[in-house]
């Protein structure tokens, strides 16, 4: 199953590390590629690694565009695959990073 949004995997696996390694983190969990690049595209390692502290996934379920991204999901086939969108709240802050 699919540690975000509890569907069963697929052909294709990608396993996260719930606290980004370049926060530390060495625990990995699987997740559906599609599911991997939603968690990446709305949250920032920094982000992560605060949500995801004891090593689960529950908090980021709860940020609001993981939130919608898992109602969306919930009834596609398990290998299912679709373009990933930066959050623009995220561009946002790279934005900032860069000046």
């Amino acid at each position: 199953m699919c540690t975000l949004c509890d569907r069963p995997l697929g052909a294709r696996v990608e396993w996260h590390h719930a606290v980004p390694k370049s926060e530390g983190g060495r625990e990995t969990v699987p997740l559906h590629p599609i599911c991997h690049r939603t968690v990446h595209a709305a949250l920032t390692n920094s982000e992560l690694a605060a949500l995801c502290s004891d090593g689960a996934l529950d908090a980021v379920r709860g940020h609001p565009e993981v939130a919608r991204f898992l109602r969306w999901v919930a009834d596609k086939p398990r290998d299912f695959h679709a373009p990933t969108r930066r959050s623009r709240t995220r561009d946002e802050g790279w934005a900032w990073r860069k000046r």
